[in-house]
């Protein structure tokens, strides 16, 4: 007995002759993102074993960082609400700058989205303004932190101080060409903005009367106010640049150039100074300078000025160099710029061997360059006289290798530009790149 079947059974088609399926009737599954989804993740199987960050909060354990919480007013059994870890903060930055990241709100960022930096959260709150202010406000634990490093280097071995070698590198301000001015533009800016200050004040008495709410008018004070502090702190530096502008106007008369221009100063970053760069071209930067022990390359001395020459930096660069390591430098290397009779008298006079290489005097051949001059002082003739030997040249070229690389190093973690202004932030800055230089020669000597 033959059923007729329940539902119509298609037709039977011969193999590959079936019709291509339309797009109206293909039947897939699409994707739904507006959907919420719980997905277990264990950061901590996430993350590679040897991965960097877990290397530097094992560096980070290893270190005295009591200087960093003697700002913390919560403490237990107290008032106050908890606060981040200072550790975390400062585990962050520090990965961060050793893959060239600069910026506060791009590292807020990557706490969210990268396993690497959520892993060093843990979990506790950040955000940017965190981020920020704990770089700035932190500089003398920096600096105690990078005594406590290398002190810990010198003890293993790794710091011997028998070489080290000094050099600048000029560091892109976070200030514009066109924020420089003259007094005269000074003082106009600073009358405007003392007038932006009381019309302020006097709007804030009919907050109606311009249709914005209090907060807003609070902000536009701030920021006023802030301006006019910016302008009278370019007034207060515009002599130190002048006496700068008359001094290099004195080098130059001889040569016949022409007459210096008058001073002018940032009102952007009044501590920037207009330097030459590497490019040969002119603009807002910071003279960045460091001190590498020849051994294995640790930075033990970090100094930022707004001076455009390296002239007079040995001086208080080797100072801090003792104070770091309660020893004195034995053989110094530097180039041209730091070779001044003052400053080779003063670092001869401290034991310390000094090698730069010597000037050709002018309208004299070249033979006579290392033979004393008038006005040398004797620790000044014997560089000059050490200088001429194939054993002190062999010494001085090997400052490349030391005093350029770790400044190659700092490009490559992102020592380009600063974005934070002042001399005393951008030292921070610096501080932190070299915390975290010598931290990956602290991981690469122990591997």
């Amino acid at each position: 007995m033959t059923q007729s079947p329940l539902f119509p059974l298609p037709e039977p088609q011969p193999a590959g002759s079936a019709p291509p399926t339309s797009l109206e009737h293909a039947r897939v599954v699409r994707p739904d993102r507006q959907q919420l989804a719980w997905m277990p993740r264990d950061l901590g199987a996430a993350l590679p074993p040897d991965h960097a960050a877990r290397a530097i909060w094992d560096f980070l354990e290893q270190l005295d960082l009591s200087a960093f919480y003697g700002s913390i007013k919560a403490v237990l059994e107290g008032p106050g609400r908890p606060t981040t870890d200072p550790q975390v903060l400062l585990a962050l930055w520090l990965l961060a700058t050793t893959e060239g990241i600069g910026s506060a709100r791009q590292l807020a960022r990557l706490c969210e989205e990268h396993d690497a930096y959520r892993w060093l959260c843990g979990g506790v709150p950040i955000n940017y303004h965190m981020l920020a202010d704990f770089r700035t406000a932190q500089q003398a634990a920096l600096d105690d932190l990078l005594t406590q490093i290398v002190a810990s280097l010198m003890a293993a071995g790794a710091v011997t101080l028998e070489r080290v070698a000094q050099d600048g590198v000029r560091v892109r301000a976070s200030a514009g060409a066109a924020s420089f001015r003259r007094k005269d533009t000074l003082d106009g800016c600073l009358r405007e903005a003392r007038a932006q200050v009381t019309r302020l004040a006097e709007e804030r008495e009919r907050p109606d009367a311009h249709g914005v709410s209090a907060r807003q008018q609070a902000a536009r004070e701030r920021a006023a106010r802030e301006r006019v502090a910016r302008v009278e702190q370019a007034l207060a530096y515009l002599p130190k640049a002048q006496a700068t502008k008359e001094t290099q106007q004195r080098r130059y008369a001889h040569a016949k150039r022409e007459r210096v221009t008058a001073a002018r100063v940032s009102t952007t970053d009044p501590e920037a100074r207009v330097m030459k760069m590497a490019d040969g071209g002119f603009r807002p930067a910071y003279n960045v300078q460091f001190a590498t022990d020849g051994a294995h390359g640790v930075i033990v001395g970090v100094a930022v000025t707004g001076a455009g020459t390296d002239a007079g930096q040995t001086g208080p660069m080797v100072e801090q160099i003792v104070r770091r390591t309660g020893g004195c430098p034995g053989d110094y290397l530097v180039d041209g710029g730091y070779a001044t009779r003052d400053d080779i008298t003063g670092l001869e006079g401290q034991g310390v061997t000094v090698y730069a290489p010597v000037r050709t005097p002018r309208n004299k051949p070249d033979e006579e360059r290392h033979e004393p001059r008038w006005g040398d002082s004797p620790e000044v003739a014997r560089w000059r006289q050490r200088m001429a030997s194939d054993a002190a040249k062999a010494v001085y070229r090997q400052r490349g290798a030391i005093a350029e690389w770790t400044n190659a190093q700092a490009r490559q973690h992102g020592l380009g530009q600063f974005n934070v202004r002042g001399v005393v932030n951008a030292t921070s800055v610096a501080l932190l790149l070299a915390i975290a230089h010598n931290g990956l020669r602290w991981i690469g000597l122990r591997t």
